[in-house]
């Protein structure tokens, strides 16, 4: 009978140890641990999932909008008057060009015909003054705005780094330079703020600007402010680097001109 009671006291307290060693043990051991590590694992891995979906479409709307500017770029332009009239920095309209026009027209016609008394070579000048130049005036004030713009232009972008770098809305730097900056810097930033009030799109409203002023660097603003718009990213990073790329070019030209003026002064 006490042999009896022995066994199955030994083989209660087997029973026991098992139970303890099924649930201490894991914890002693850390493998509950591990446990719970593979699960938060598991649980991140559809996380993943979606931050690589969200860089996949945000590739994709780089490489749409890219394209569509490239589209654009390529499509052949026939500016017209008032256009050009814009790029040149006047506030004419294109009534008053052509009133222009045909005055200066009038005035040379009548001032070669009286001094040489004869109606044909009166006849060219007045051509001349009527379509060469009112167009030359216009092409010439293009020339020096453009390079104004581009004197002025990284430190305009400088402007939108710092204010966003300090917690500004994109739309509020702009603002900035659209009332602090020189010309012409100024007023084409505040076709962008006023485009942008009426309702389109800030992106849209920057790209406008290469219309007024076909530079290169122009492109370049628009396109980075219209990617940022439209798939996200670090605008500031952005700008900083575009705002590095154009002094680097306008050193480049300015290097350029330089040598070749050495070489004309030498010959």
């Amino acid at each position: 009978m006490k042999m009896q009671t022995m066994a199955l006291f030994g083989m209660v307290a087997t029973a026991i140890g098992g139970v303890a060693y099924v649930f201490i043990y894991p914890l002693l051991s850390g493998e509950r641990k591990v446990e719970q590590r593979r699960a938060s694992v598991a649980r991140a891995e559809p996380v993943a999932r979606v931050t690589r979906t969200q860089q996949r479409s945000r590739r994709e709307q780089v490489e749409e909008t890219l394209k569509e500017i490239d589209v654009k770029a390529k499509k052949p332009k026939s500016l017209p008057l008032a256009m050009k009239i814009a790029q040149a920095g006047l506030s004419w309209s294109k009534n008053q060009f052509l009133m222009i026009s045909a005055g200066l027209a009038l005035v040379s016609f009548l001032a070669v015909f009286v001094m040489a008394g004869s109606i044909l070579p009166a006849l060219g000048v007045a051509f001349a003054a009527a379509f060469g130049a009112p167009r030359w005036l216009l092409a010439f004030l293009k020339k020096r705005r453009q390079k104004q713009f581009l004197n002025h232009f990284p430190d305009g972008v400088d402007v939108i780094v710092r204010g966003i770098k300090s917690g500004l809305p994109l739309l509020d730097s702009l603002k900035i330079i659209a009332l602090d900056a020189q010309e012409p810097i100024k007023s084409e930033f505040k076709s962008i703020v006023e485009t942008q009030t009426i309702g389109m799109p800030i992106g849209e409203a920057c790209t406008k600007l290469y219309d007024r002023m076909p530079l290169p660097e122009a492109n370049f603003f628009g396109i980075v402010i219209s990617i940022q718009q439209k798939a996200g990213g670090n605008l500031s990073e952005a700008l900083g680097n575009l705002s590095r790329v154009l002094r680097d070019r306008k050193k480049m030209k300015a290097k350029i001109q330089a040598m070749s003026m050495e070489a004309k002064a030498s010959a």
